[in-house]
């Protein structure tokens, strides 16, 4: 029986570790801010499997933890936009590097890291480049950590179609920034959990870097047509520069939860589809699922009343 810490267990990508790990009767301890708003994970595994720890990942008394006697470490945590001191400097970069430096101390077996297609040094994007220079920390402090690139992921509780579709539900458009043209190859989230399992158990795997993507890639345009023929809604497909949707996102930065940021629109200048050279899901004997086959299972929820369903 293993023992696994998780960083940023409870979010989206996090619950479906969980589940994963849960199922090989592996030991879990969840590493969250805040452990009451994550008993949701409990139930995923047996009484006792599943512990909630308070923990941040830029406090080394805390990482040190959590992480002690562990068989494998797995950092997930990572920011859309910035507020406060959660900064993609201290996330990205800070707190991936702490996690490794105290992984590495303790001796911990195996460390995995997720990073982010369209990581990259050079980006005008912080989010792109603070990924790629933790990617860089974490291969410093231990250069056998096993790096993951997924491109945008999709799921039940994704928060891309999700978003979108609900969008559509009260929009009489959905926008187009830069016309639409940056090109995704989403994966499904399942897909994403069972290449940190498989890895898990790989030696091979180790020091290696992995970019995940779907079977398939769209531009941006084809994905919200996509959307709104599956959730039956005909809606405005309104192409907007992004000149203007810089200018736009200078003040929607600031809502409580922001749509949209200048750092965001910056990285949509960048395509994030799997490089011809990478490792890739199928190295790890994963075979990603299609788009078209699973998210009309979630998406039914935005179909109208009384529309026909398949």
């Amino acid at each position: 029986m293993r023992k696994i810490t998780i960083f940023g267990g409870s979010g989206f990508v996090g619950r479906y570790l969980v589940q994963k790990f849960a199922e090989e009767e592996d030991l879990i301890r969840i590493a969250v801010r805040n452990p009451i708003a994550a008993n949701f994970l409990k139930p995923l595994g047996e009484v006792g499997q599943i512990s909630l720890l308070q923990a941040s990942v830029l406090k080394a008394e805390s990482i040190t933890k959590v992480i002690e006697g562990a068989d494998v470490v797995i950092n997930l945590v990572g920011i859309l936009y910035e507020k406060g001191p959660q900064t993609f400097e201290a996330i990205h970069v800070e707190g991936a590097r702490l996690v490794a430096k105290i992984s590495a101390e303790l001796g911990i077996p195996t460390l995995l890291h997720m990073s982010a297609l369209g990581a990259n040094e050079n980006s005008r994007s912080h989010y792109a480049s603070t990924k790629a220079r933790g990617e860089e920390a974490v291969l410093k402090e231990f250069p056998s950590a096993t790096i993951f690139r997924p491109s945008v992921i999709f799921g039940p509780e994704d928060a891309f179609l999700n978003r979108f579709a609900e969008m559509a539900l009260i929009s009489p458009f959905l926008p187009l920034i830069g016309g639409g043209k940056t090109k995704f190859q989403p994966i499904y989230v399942e897909n994403v959990a069972e290449a940190f399992l498989k890895a898990s158990f790989m030696k091979e795997a180790q020091g290696k870097t992995y970019e995940l993507g779907g079977p398939k890639i769209y531009t941006f345009k084809e994905l919200m047509n996509y959307l709104l023929k599956t959730i039956h809604r005909k809606r405005l497909l309104l192409p907007v520069p992004f000149g203007l949707a810089k200018l736009m996102s200078t003040l929607t930065q600031f809502f409580p939860t922001p749509p949209l940021t200048p750092d965001q629109v910056e990285l949509l200048k960048t395509d994030t589809i799997v490089s011809s050279q990478a490792l890739t899901a199928e190295d790890l004997a994963i075979f990603p699922s299609s788009l078209e086959a699973l998210a009309p299972l979630y998406l039914n929820r935005y179909v109208p009343h009384g529309s026909h369903r398949d």
